[in-house]
């Protein structure tokens, strides 16, 4: 079945607008939305809640139900093909099914291997129109990180870098607060917010103790904080572990005295395989997939950011600029390999750019 006006995208859209609402929500379930139409009225709307609650087809057919209509024979706009599997929760495609739908409108077909076009295939057998892909490319951009953990087995990696014009992120002696200013800043607690877990390294820990949880900015979960210390060097009163909230460190024992510490302080340690005694970036991002963890947000260190970009595992860059120069003697961007050839030099391209107040925001993709 073909899409058949401009009635469908605009459904489509509003769907989209619905599953924004969860993206602080819904992890490690997808965000998603539904609107369910008859005659271009809208019956009813939802969006998915947390997880172990209902999915967005759940929430629209209640929102229809209360509403006091009956959706028999009427088309539903969902941002993603609906589940056909018992998770926490049953089967999506089944209660469209018993509630009689005439026509299902998926934007993406699911990425996950126990649904993956079964949901669409169940309704087209229960004799309900389906079609997939109007506004796919929204759909996949707003679940990236399910995508990446369903498709590549670890999660979406974007990495935070805040710099000076003439790309420095630290003055000589460590110093960097505050590189930009409080739009930028309050622009990075939207992407924690966003993110499953925030990732930085155990000199950061020492440098500057963060918290790294979410701020100035309303949300009903936190991020879990990952460290990335092979030596297991954080301090058990580290803020971070103080705060509340998951902290896991990336270790590479996690047997002993300072690891007995770190579990009592609250810490979750995560055994991991190292190189050169440097924790290997590839198999923790496996590990965190494996932990279902969508998308990860770096906020570290020039080693840690060089070493995401070095070995291939930044999927995005999210490079805010300050209108000053911090000149030659500060840090920059990245620890970074030294290429011969501008043949060999990694290739970007430009994804957004947008001002942030005083600064500029660019946000930079393979």
């Amino acid at each position: 079945m073909s899409f058949s006006c401009d009635d469908d995208h605009r459904h489509m859209a509003r769907a989209l607008q619905l599953a924004e609402r969860g993206r602080y929500i819904t992890s490690p379930n997808p965000r998603v939305g539904c609107v369910i139409v008859r005659d271009d009225r809208v019956l009813g709307e939802g969006w998915t809640q947390p997880a172990g609650h209902n999915h967005a087809e759940i929430e629209a057919l209640n929102d229809a139900a209360a509403r006091g209509e009956d959706v028999r024979g009427a088309t539903a706009y969902v941002t993603l093909e609906p589940c056909s599997h018992f998770g926490r929760t049953p089967p999506c495609a089944d209660a469209l099914i018993r509630a009689g739908l005439g026509r299902v409108l998926a934007a993406m077909e699911d990425p996950n291997p126990l649904v993956s076009g079964n949901g669409l295939r169940r309704l087209e057998a229960a004799g309900i129109r389906t079609a997939s892909g109007l506004l796919a490319q929204e759909a996949g951009e707003l679940n990236a990180g399910f995508v990446s953990r369903m498709t590549r087995g670890r999660p979406w990696v974007r990495l935070k870098i805040a710099a000076s014009a003439d790309g420095r992120t630290a003055l000589a002696n460590g110093e960097s607060k505050w590189i930009t200013g409080p739009a930028a800043r309050r622009d990075v607690q939207h992407w924690r917010a966003s993110a499953c877990a925030v990732l930085t390294g155990i000199g950061t820990v020492k440098a500057d103790d963060p918290q790294l949880n979410v701020r100035e900015l309303a949300t009903p979960r936190q991020p879990i904080r990952v460290v990335v210390d092979a030596r297991l060097e954080t301090p058990s009163d580290a803020a971070m572990l103080r705060s509340g909230g998951a902290v896991w460190i990336a270790c590479a024992d996690d047997s002993g005295t300072r690891a007995d510490a770190l579990r009592a302080a609250g810490a979750q340690l995560i055994p991991c395989a190292t190189h050169h005694g440097r924790i290997d970036l590839a198999t923790l991002m496996q590990q965190l997939g494996e932990r279902q963890i969508n998308e990860l947000l770096v906020e570290a260190g020039a080693q840690i950011t060089g070493s995401f970009i070095s070995a291939g595992l930044a999927d995005e860059i999210l490079l805010y600029l300050a209108p000053c120069l911090m000149g030659d003697t500060a840090r920059g961007l990245g620890a970074l390999p030294e290429w011969l050839s501008m043949a060999d030099i990694p290739r970007l391209r430009w994804a957004d750019a947008r001002k942030l107040g005083d600064d500029l925001r660019l946000v930079l993709r393979p």
